[in-house]
Formats: C-alpha cells, structure tokens, sequence
C-alpha cells in the first residue's frame, strides 16, 4: 500500500513552515517519523493556542 501523496505534501509542508527545515530532511524521514513530528507541532500549537486565551 501506498502512502497518499496529497497526504505526503501536506505533512512536508507543515513540518516545514513550523521548523524551517529543508525539503530534503523531511523527505528523507520515514513516515512514522514525520508523523510524529506533525504531532509535536500540533501540541506545540494548541498550548500556545490555550495560553493566549
């Protein structure tokens, strides 16, 4: 199976707006990891989401 590649922009893109990583870092990664860095920046957004309310 493969992975969706909408799907694949989309995590490349936020990972990269938040972090500024370069294209070739985040493409290189497996996909559980940019995973799991989509959900680190999540987190990271929605505490700075709650602690400005």
């Amino acid at each position: 199976m493969s992975y969706p590649l909408d799907r694949l922009y989309q995590e490349v893109a936020y990972i990269a707006y938040h972090f500024h990583w370069p294209l070739d870092e985040i493409l290189v990664m497996e996909h559980r990891e940019r995973q799991t860095w989509v959900k680190e920046i999540s987190e990271i957004n929605s505490e700075i989401n709650k602690s400005r309310k």
